[in-house]
């Protein structure tokens, strides 16, 4: 019956193949990064008209003392210095 519901219901063998309907961890708020990973702070960028990505933007550790209570300004300026900005792209989970 399995080929079946899937002949069916081909938008069912992509929800199973990628699972992209689980969140984990379960309950996390993503909005609020600092909460799961030190000196991260959650940005969104408008890449054209009416699309908004969300980012996080973690500092490395060794400007992690640097970067204690500062606001989402002193992170902005951050990407702007000479320091590498490394890319990571987390996949299709809908979540960061």
């Amino acid at each position: 019956s399995l080929p079946f519901l899937i002949r069916l219901f081909p938008s069912l063998l992509t929800k199973f193949v990628y699972l992209n309907f689980l969140a984990f961890p379960f309950f996390a708020d993503f909005r609020r990064p600092e909460l799961l990973v030190n000196n991260t702070i959650s940005l969104h960028l408008t890449t054209e008209p009416g699309v908004t990505v969300g980012i996080w933007h973690t500092v490395p550790g060794s400007r992690g003392a640097e970067a204690q209570g500062k606001d989402q300004r002193w992170y902005e300026e951050a990407l702007a210095d000479a320091h590498p900005v490394i890319i990571y792209l987390h996949g299709n989970g809908g979540t960061r």
